[in-house]
């Protein structure tokens, strides 16, 4: 009988703890952008399934000091803010979900996919 019990309390406890243990939010797609590294060519950045709700610096490209990427294409099913600064700061750009690719012109060091609640 003690074995029944222990095993239901168990089951209980697990069917509480399973729903708030979901996978983290993520866009859905790629997000490419492009830059110029230090031997002058040009590299191709994809980022798979990004992380929403949170600020990103761009890798080679995420501080102020370092010259910025462009060309960003949003293919992902979520609206993303690029910014033309490290941490999410400076003018910013919003981006449509499965947009069109941006004009070399648009620069951008830092981005933000809107939260699952705001797509």
């Amino acid at each position: 009988m003690k074995l029944r019990t222990a095993l239901g309390a168990c089951l209980a406890a697990l069917a509480l703890v399973l729903p708030a243990a979901g996978p983290a939010q993520a866009a859905q797609g790629d997000f490419h952008y492009t830059y110029v590294d230090g031997f002058g060519q040009e590299q191709h950045v994809a980022l798979h399934d990004p992380v929403s709700g949170k600020c990103v610096n761009l890798y080679a490209v995420g501080d102020d000091e370092k010259t910025p990427g462009y060309g960003p294409h949003n293919d992902t099913d979520t609206a993303v803010t690029v910014y033309r600064g490290a941490n999410c700061t400076g003018p910013e750009w919003r981006l449509k979900a499965h947009g069109r690719p941006a004009r070399d012109a648009l620069e951008l060091r830092s981005l933000r996919f809107d939260a699952p609640e705001a797509r």
